[in-house]
């Protein structure tokens, strides 16, 4: 084994989980639904790295791209099955993972870990399979380590660190190019199909305003959180009834049968 992968390994390594998870992750299993992203605050060494420089709880981002048969596109979906061998049922994620690049993993595994779905709030049908394809395209791309720590170069102040360490974000170098992080890669697919998640703005003219898309080396996982165009839905382990409404509808307790409007027949129930 060598430096790089002992090194890995050791990011890498857990904590074991919490006996009793802040997220139900049943209800999240029932709830999910293709394209929505899937924040995860992270058990191990590089989770806690991320968390510093991001200072934010969520140190890991997925996208969640369903079942074998919601990936509508056949190339698509034998693109995942040369990734991963999944059956008919199971629930599947595109993630950026150190040591491992971009690789399709069942949902099942993050189970027992605190979890977010952010759900991009007005995407439609079609650009959300465009958002599937787009991340399941990316398979087998390696993990750009170095990115993470020129994000950490970028968000920490200049006057704490020495100039000679001022992040390369920004420069582009050709053994890069195809390299990416788990948050970047999920940015580059809304913004493929023109959807916003914390743009920038400028002025246009007199009255005019327009939206300029952020680096996308910029995003973090908890910036999907933050986003005003996605919907938080939040699945906690305790404290919300597990009675769903339309069981507490006011349907008629009489026996009755309705064929038509004023049509109505009643059965003895007994």
């Amino acid at each position: 084994m060598s430096i790089r992968d002992k090194l890995e390994s050791w990011l890498n390594k857990e904590t074991p989980p919490s006996a009793f998870p802040i997220s139900d992750f049943e209800k999240i299993s029932h709830g999910i639904r293709p394209a929505d992203v899937v924040l995860v605050e992270g058990r191990s060494r590089v989770s806690n790295v991320i968390r510093l420089i991001t200072q934010s709880r969520w140190s890991h981002s997925a996208i969640y791209v369903g079942r074998i048969h919601d990936i509508q596109d056949l190339k698509f979906r034998n693109k995942i099955l040369e990734h991963c061998d999944a059956s008919p049922d199971t629930q599947l994620l595109v993630e950026g993972i150190l040591g491992e690049g971009m690789i399709v993993t069942p949902l099942i595994e993050y189970q027992k870990d605190n979890l977010r779905i952010c759900r991009a709030s007005t995407l439609s049908a079609k650009d959300a399979q465009n958002v599937i394809n787009y991340c399941i395209d990316k398979l087998g791309i390696a993990y750009n380590v170095r990115q993470l720590f020129d994000l950490a170069r970028f968000i920490f102040p200049w006057k704490i660190m020495p100039r000679r360490w001022r992040s390369s974000l920004f420069t582009r170098k050709p053994t890069d190019t195809a390299k990416t992080v788990c948050s970047a890669m999920i940015a580059e697919a809304f913004y493929s199909v023109k959807y916003p998640i914390l743009p920038l703005f400028r002025k246009r003219g007199k009255n005019g305003v327009e939206l300029i898309p952020r680096n996308t080396r910029l995003y973090t996982p908890a910036d999907f959180d933050y986003s005003p165009y996605f919907d938080i839905k939040k699945y906690p382990f305790m404290g919300t009834s597990d009675s769903s409404p339309y069981r507490d509808l006011p349907w008629n307790k009489d026996g009755v049968v309705g064929h038509a409007e004023k049509d109505f027949d009643i059965f003895d129930k007994n």
